[in-house]
């Protein structure tokens, strides 16, 4: 009986949300739940039981997880939703989704979904009807938070209409401090604002049902994501690198895109003006001087992407605000002319440094690796010179043997990953034959991949470059030489993804129907290294450790809570070197250092990361005009004063000519590793 009546509180709990009587909604639904949704809703929570590798209970607390990610992706910023709405949202649903899902009934995302669009159009009239020509007073000391995952759920009309004052309050003193009048201000406002409607108006029952989906996906893990068809699409243009662009992954977060990877080999790579965490808040057609900015702000992510991909060959200018200029920080214009990023694009590349360290000369050489790439079917056509990392570095290192150079450093630097396969060989390279990595699958079956050529083409002395955005076959290398005490690694801690996907399309599991499916991306086998720790979570911790700006709660697999646990396996049989001793690494940081209290550069280094961290950290920023104006005067200041401080390398007969500070230091590093080796 209680069961029976539940249903039906259920069942009114649909009709009334979705027909707006609990909510005071009474126009026509204008998305509707397509019956395709239903098969493919059952399909994917099946596939997920039967194939992800964590088994868990599809149930209630998943329920919630779902549910309250599902609202976030809605409502990010906590700017239209009530208490209320998520108080009632949560008494109907909190508990219901996974059964209702498992059933293929997700009418549930779209009655939410409608009532954020009733909330949102409330958002928009109050807008349009009070703060587009409020008189703000720039005087007064409030300021605003922009971190809204630290607020709760606003409780009355009042308390939302402040939030809004707030947030044009803001905008609006950006632009004045950008060099707006005041009637381009508001018109500049009025635009962007009646482009979010517009653009959200435009939103598709597919884009609804993939919102939600995702969400259900996205509880098992962060990398297993539900594409729609469209995003499909997408998803295989970027893995093929058949994508004409300027080569960065974006992502939305509080009305911005945010860029979180720059795609090695493309515009963007070569330009070194964008980097991960900076935020594009204006996009311009053709070069600096004749493109008219138009203002994106608040636009959906696929908007924005639509307008800076173009034909390869014209010309896309960006309006940025850096990472270190923080979230009001002064703007900057990149011009970029787009290419079809190709395989090529991403090769290895090394270059040879020669630098007197301690009244020694030596020849180092540094081979980049930006990715790990093997092209499958040219391999398997039996094509003899086919595109391969490990073939790559190998003629590199071949070749700098030739030039007699002292060591090597591996710069793994923002290497997103790529080929399992290229880890264990290009490993293969600096070590005799043994096992690199162990892979455990859902059903707990481990297999040891090993590298199985006895040969060695670098046996002199070796380092591993790595920061916060190496991972998982970065991770796995860099591991590796670090488990075999074959190499010293240095930088920051890694990534931490130490977790394999596979793609599954749904249409292979309803081959009957009609309509075009969408994909699921799915976990299916975590990463070990030899000594049986995972990567997943901690990544691989350097040896000697460089100044970073990057906390692991904040960026990387830790600051997700849906991430896979680290955990730890039994160690596999390997035969570690005798290359690098406890002794050794503890006289390299005693040295390091040494470094970061005496050199100039790295000093300046130190405090520029500083500086940074402070910027990212600080989530309030000030409505006051004078106040906000030093803030970016001073951050302004602090980013052109970087890496300006030059070592009088005279004074210490030294001479290391080389201007990324990372680098400088870690082929300092592979100098005394050098030394050591010759006494």
């Amino acid at each position: 009986m209680k069961i029976v009546m539940r249903r039906l509180l259920l069942f009114f709990g649909f009709l009334l949300i979705s027909s707006g009587i609990l909510f005071g909604q009474e126009e026509e639904n204008r998305l509707e739940v397509k019956p395709h949704y239903t098969k493919e809703a059952v399909t994917v929570v099946r596939l997920l039981d039967m194939y992800h590798f964590k088994k868990v209970e599809f149930e209630d607390s998943l329920s919630a997880v779902i549910l309250d990610n599902y609202l976030a992706n809605l409502d990010n910023g906590k700017q239209y939703f009530y208490e209320s709405d998520i108080s009632l949202i949560r008494k109907y649903y909190k508990h219901r989704i996974d059964d209702l899902t498992k059933e293929g009934n997700v009418r549930p995302a779209f009655s939410i979904y409608e009532v954020f669009e009733k909330r949102f159009d409330e958002r928009m009239k109050y807008l349009r009807e009070n703060l587009l020509d409020y008189e703000f007073d720039f005087t007064l000391d409030e300021d605003y938070e922009t971190d809204r995952e630290k607020i709760a759920w606003i409780d009355s009309e009042e308390e939302m209409n402040d939030l809004w004052r707030k947030i044009i309050k803001s905008q609006y003193l950006s632009l004045k401090l950008n060099g707006k009048e005041e009637a381009d201000i508001r018109k500049a406002l009025t635009d962007r604002y009646n482009n979010f409607e517009k653009r959200l108006k435009q939103y598709r029952s597919e884009d609804v049902f993939q919102l939600f989906m995702n969400q259900v996906a996205e509880a098992y893990d962060p990398h297993t994501n539900y594409f729609s068809p469209v995003t499909s699409e997408r998803f295989r243009q970027n893995m093929t690198l058949s994508l004409e662009g300027i080569g960065a992954r974006l992502v939305s977060e509080n009305d911005y895109t945010k860029i979180v990877e720059i795609v090695p080999g493309g515009p963007a790579y070569k330009s070194n003006q964008l980097h991960p965490e900076d935020r594009i808040i204006g996009v311009g057609q053709g070069r600096e001087a004749d493109a008219e900015m138009e203002d994106v702000i608040g636009w959906r992510l696929d908007d924005v992407v639509s307008k800076i991909k173009g034909p390869k060959g014209t010309w896309v200018t960006l309006q940025i605000i850096p990472a270190e200029s923080g979230l009001d920080g002064p703007t900057k214009l990149v011009t970029l002319q787009r290419e079809k990023i190709k395989l090529e694009d991403q090769k290895v590349t090394s270059k040879v440094y020669e630098i007197r360290k301690d009244g020694k000369d030596f020849k180092m050489g540094v081979i980049t690796v930006p990715g790990f790439y093997w092209d499958f079917e040219a391999a398997q056509a039996g094509e003899t010179d086919y595109n391969s990392t490990t073939r790559d570095v190998k003629k590199i290192l071949v070749n700098l043997k030739e030039q007699k150079v002292d060591g090597v450093l591996m710069d793994l630097r923002d290497n997103g990953g790529g080929s399992l396969k290229e880890a264990i060989d290009l490993t293969g390279l600096f070590i005799k034959k043994g096992p690199v990595v162990q892979v455990k699958n859902s059903v707990n079956k481990v297999d040891i991949n090993e590298d199985e050529d006895p040969d060695i083409t670098w046996d002199g002395p070796l380092t591993v470059m790595i920061n916060r955005f190496s991972a998982s076959a970065s991770e796995i290398f860099a591991g590796a030489i670090q488990d075999y005490n074959r190499g010293v690694v240095i930088g920051e801690q890694s990534f931490g993804k130490g977790t394999v996907q596979t793609i599954i399309d749904l249409q292979r599991f309803l081959p009957r129907e009609k309509e075009k499916l969408g994909q699921l991306k799915i976990t299916f086998q975590k990463f070990y290294r030899v000594t049986g720790s995972s990567t997943q979570h901690l990544g691989v911790m350097p040896d000697i450790t460089l100044p970073s700006a990057f906390d692991a709660d904040e960026y990387g697999e830790s600051s997700q809570p849906s991430a896979l646990p680290w955990d730890q396996i039994k160690e596999t049989k390997f035969s570690s070197t005798n290359e690098i001793s406890g002794d050794l690494l503890a006289s390299l940081n005693a040295s390091h250092s040494n470094r970061l209290q005496n050199d100039p550069m790295l000093k300046q280094l130190v405090k520029d990361v500083n500086e940074l961290r402070d910027s990212m950290n600080d989530t309030k920023i000030s409505l006051n005009e004078e106040s906000r104006k030093k803030e970016r005067e001073r951050r302004s200041k602090s980013g052109n004063d970087l890496g300006t401080e030059i070592v009088k390398e005279g004074e210490l007969e030294d001479i290391i000519e080389i201007e990324d500070t990372y680098l400088r230091e870690g082929v300092i590093v592979l100098s005394e590793l050098v030394k050591s080796k010759i006494g």
